[in-house]
């Protein structure tokens, strides 16, 4: 059901701010700097906050519900979460998709299971709606994270091919030594 729903987000391109929530799952400045753009663009919507900080953002404003992730550290209380942030019906989930191993976990998992449209805001404070007019951009920001754009490209490729090769000789080597260790035994 819930995949259902994503799937046909990502492919409207209709957009609406009213219900949103955040997951701060970045750096601190970040979160601060979109939620001032979204007080100055959109001062009526109604704005969730999922954080593994104390306090709050400085321009949240106590515009809605902050839920903490470390209020939630076995399985069925993230299940219990899931639900609860399932049933508000939020039109855009943020997440922050920044150089930063922050929540990485929480935020793939409440991006879906929550119902609703994506916008992935990076660190740089550009952001995109993960839908169908927007592939391009989604492909080459894939390719940018996986180190697989620019003069980097060619190294990490070759990495690539290398791997098997590499693990294969380590695999043999580390099987005639201890060949070798066993005929010396006996």
């Amino acid at each position: 059901m819930a995949l259902q729903i994503g799937l046909r987000r990502f492919f409207s391109k209709s957009i609406h701010f009213s219900r949103i929530l955040v997951v701060e799952s970045g750096n601190r400045h970040l979160a601060e700097g979109f939620l001032k753009s979204l007080a100055d663009n959109h001062p009526y919507s109604e704005i969730d906050l999922v954080t593994c900080y104390a306090g709050t953002p400085q321009h949240f404003q106590e515009r809605g519900t902050v839920y903490r992730v470390s209020d939630y550290p076995d399985s069925p209380s993230r299940k219990r979460l899931y639900a609860e942030l399932a049933s508000k019906t939020y039109n855009i989930i943020t997440i922050i998709c920044s150089t930063e191993p922050i929540m990485t976990k929480w935020k793939w998992m409440l991006a879906a299971r929550v119902p609703a449209k994506v916008l992935v805001l990076n660190e740089n404070g550009d952001f995109f709606m993960v839908d169908r007019g927007n592939i391009g951009i989604i492909f080459h920001f894939m390719l940018f994270r996986a180190g697989l754009t620019g003069a980097f490209a060619v190294r990490t490729i070759g990495r690539l091919v290398l791997f098997p090769f590499t693990l294969l000789y380590l695999i043999l080597y580390a099987a005639s030594v201890h060949l070798r260790r066993r005929i010396r035994t006996l």
